[in-house]
Order: C-alpha cells, then sequence, then structure tokens
C-alpha cells in the first residue's frame, strides 16, 4: 500500500485511542507512537536481540527484588507536552507500584524507562525521547546501544529538569552490579 492511500484514511489529528487502534489492528507487530506534538512514529517489530537485552534486563531487575509486576516490557506511557498528550511505549519499564490498568498509564509512578536502540531509532532514542521523558519527569532514562558491547547509557534527571549522563557501560557490566547502585 502507498503512502498515499494509507495517508487518504488518516484522521487529520491522530489521538492516542487512534494509536492504540493502530497498535491493536497491526497484524506484523509494528509499534505506533505519537509525540506530544501529534507526530506518529511507526517502529518495526523487535527482533530476537532486542527482545533477548529487554529479557535479560527484566530478570535482572526481578532477581535483585523488584516485584515482577512493576518491571514491564512495552507498557504504554501518556507523556503530556504543552500541545497536548502523547503516548510511547518504551521496551521496558521500571514502577514504584504497579500502574492503573489501563492503555496509556500515566508516567507519576515510573522510575526508569529503558529504550532499546533498533534500526533508525537512534535519533529518536537519544535526542527525542531524552527531551520527552525529561519533560515528563522521569527520573532516569536508559539507552541500551546495539553495538558489541550492547553498551547502556545511564541518565538521570538533574535539578534543572533535563538528564545528566551519569554513566556509560556495557551491558554485561551493568548485569553485575546491583539495580540499586544506579536506581534511587
Amino acid at each position: 500500500m502507498s503512502a498515499e492511500a494509507v495517508g487518504m484514511h488518516m484522521p487529520a489529528v491522530v489521538t492516542l485511542d487512534d494509536v492504540a487502534a493502530m497498535n491493536a489492528a497491526d497484524p506484523n507487530g509494528h509499534r505506533y507512537e505519537t509525540s506530544s506534538e501529534a507526530v506518529l512514529s511507526v517502529m518495526p517489530p523487535p527482533d530476537s536481540e532486542h527482545a533477548m537485552i529487554a529479557s535479560r534486563l527484566s530478570a535482572w531487575l526481578v532477581m535483585a527484588g523488584w516485584p515482577a509486576d512493576q518491571v514491564l516490557q512495552a507498557a504504554a506511557v501518556r507523556i503530556s507536552g504543552p500541545d497536548g498528550d502523547g503516548g510511547r511505549i518504551p521496551d521496558l519499564t521500571v514502577w514504584r507500584k504497579p500502574p492503573t490498568r489501563s492503555v496509556w498509564a500515566a508516567v507519576a509512578d515510573v522510575v526508569l524507562v529503558v529504550e532499546i536502540v533498533s534500526p533508525g531509532s537512534d535519533a529518536m532514542d537519544s535526542v527525542t525521547k531524552v527531551r520527552e521523558y525529561a519533560s515528563a519527569g522521569i527520573p532516569q532514562y536508559w539507552v541500551v546501544d546495539r553495538d558489541t558491547a550492547h553498551t547502556v547509557t545511564l541518565h538521570r534527571l538533574s535539578a534543572g529538569g533535563g538528564y545528566e549522563e551519569r554513566a556509560r557501560m556495557p551491558l554485561a557490566w551493568l548485569l553485575q552490579t546491583a539495580p540499586g547502585e544506579h536506581l534511587d
């Protein structure tokens, strides 16, 4: 199907309900997200390497004592901005308490968001989402690169409201530490 054909059927403004419907209807597992400025993003389905990284981080957090219902993969969050609400689906989220059951959970209890860089998502994960997650007040944001070391960059929210890089290390090193050393 051509871009023109898809565009003919798109509403003038894409709401979070529209994005949720797109996610539910896609038979190929693409992820649909929108910024608070109503910019629609479509990501390819995660591959097996992506899933392995997310599973290793989830297991590490759960084995360290985080309740499994507070360490979630692909949980959609509502990101409010000056232009309205957007919705992101981080690869992994850690919550102070389990989020309420909804398609787009509020970020008030999110402790950590992790994004695993996929082909073509580097700018989104390292620029756009850094700004959005910081504006939403999410205390920590980690980005896992898909280089040979699966380098993890740990960002912490500063008093000024932006993220500061706290550390950068291979995933294997991170998994040899205790999550408490990195999460407050």
